[in-house]
């Protein structure tokens, strides 16, 4: 015997366009954020590549260094 609803032609209503598009904001969001923060990451693992890399060639005072821009 088959379950009651099953297969018989009932369909579920259907949903709310504004609950959809909501979730749908809400996915690209979370997507952007994702992307963003693989994008950080990979640019912080390309910086911590280069002082690995200088220390490997036993350079000294490999960490980078910041100069402030001039004021004319």
């Amino acid at each position: 015997m088959a379950e009651a609803g099953a297969g018989d032609g009932q369909r579920e209503p259907p949903e709310d366009e504004g609950s959809r598009s909501m979730e749908n904001a809400v996915m690209f969001g979370f997507f952007v954020v994702l992307v963003a923060a693989a994008i950080w990451l990979l640019g912080a693992m390309a910086d911590i590549r280069k002082v690995q890399d200088c220390a490997a060639q036993g350079r000294r005072n490999c960490a980078t260094v910041e100069v402030p821009e001039r004021a004319r």
